[in-house]
């Protein structure tokens, strides 16, 4: 029924929800007719607490990586059966289910389409942006696949946050560093010029001189697309800009392993055909 499955997801009526239900209301709205009615009841109610403990502890984390499928299948004008269950679920004790829901977000946003996820979504997100580290990675995995789903003026709100993602709660996990510069290069497609040069262009120099390796390999490529996007961009002199700040941040550093990083940038660079040759020279 994949067909009928579909034409659910794509009707946006009755997108309505309110939360000052009596029991009664509160009842039918968790009335549905895509699948058996106690089907969905017992779904629903695994993610009951006190049910959660005695029968197994691993079930609401179970609930959590179901719920995207669920979601699809009751459709989007459905999504108020579901609501509450899924802001249980973001806010369990468990980070294990918290997890869960943070690296299939960017799924259910694409089900329930920009007002719903704005409304109800975005505010699950945010609070995953400030959870533990295990949670933190599942929403930054995704973070170009979410963001780029949202209004240009909500999408913007997020440039002041990401510099929050070179903060660990552990040092060493370099891996954080690295899926952070992988999304960058993404997130450059979703920025005006002057935001990329703002808000992006500090993160990245930082990337550039992270003690990992890996995470400044990655980040030379992240430069170099960088530097293709601010030159194609009507506005060229933030691109030379950033060229200047190369040269006096990592060509003139004092320490060689700066100035090994520039000859790197100019590599990637002039590999990747970022600018024209007059310009790179």
């Amino acid at each position: 029924n994949m067909d009928s499955t579909l034409h659910y997801i794509h009707n946006d009526s009755d997108l309505s929800t309110n939360s000052s239900f009596s029991p009664e209301e509160e009842r039918k709205s968790k009335v549905q007719d895509v699948v058996p009615q106690a089907l969905l009841d017992q779904y629903l109610s695994m993610t009951d607490p006190s049910r959660a403990q005695t029968v197994d502890t691993e079930i609401a984390k179970h609930c959590a990586y179901s719920l995207p499928g669920v979601a699809l299948t009751l459709g989007r004008q459905n999504w108020h059966c579901l609501k509450d269950t899924y802001e249980t679920l973001a806010s369990d004790m468990q980070w294990k289910v918290r997890r869960t829901l943070a690296f299939s977000i960017h799924e259910l946003a694409v089900i329930l389409g920009d007002q719903l996820t704005a409304g109800d979504l975005v505010p699950v997100f945010n609070g995953f942006l400030k959870d533990l580290d295990e949670v933190r990675i599942g929403v930054l995995k995704h973070l170009h696949d979410f963001l780029k789903l949202l209004h240009l003026d909500k999408r913007r709100e997020y440039l002041y946050q990401l510099q929050e993602f070179l903060v660990t709660d552990n040092s060493r996990n370099w891996r954080f560093r690295a899926e952070l510069a992988e999304q960058l290069i993404l997130l450059l497609d979703l920025y005006s010029a002057r935001d990329i040069y703002d808000y992006l262009r500090p993160i990245a120099f930082s990337l550039c001189a992270d003690k990992v390796s890996s995470v400044r390999w990655i980040s030379y490529k992240l430069v170099s697309e960088m530097v293709k996007k601010l030159y194609m961009a009507s506005t060229s002199t933030f691109v030379v800009d950033v060229m200047n700040e190369l040269v006096e941040k990592f060509c003139r550093c004092r320490k060689w392993s700066g100035r090994q990083t520039f000859v790197f940038i100019c590599q990637t660079i002039s590999e990747d055909d970022c600018l024209p040759m007059d310009q790179f020279a």
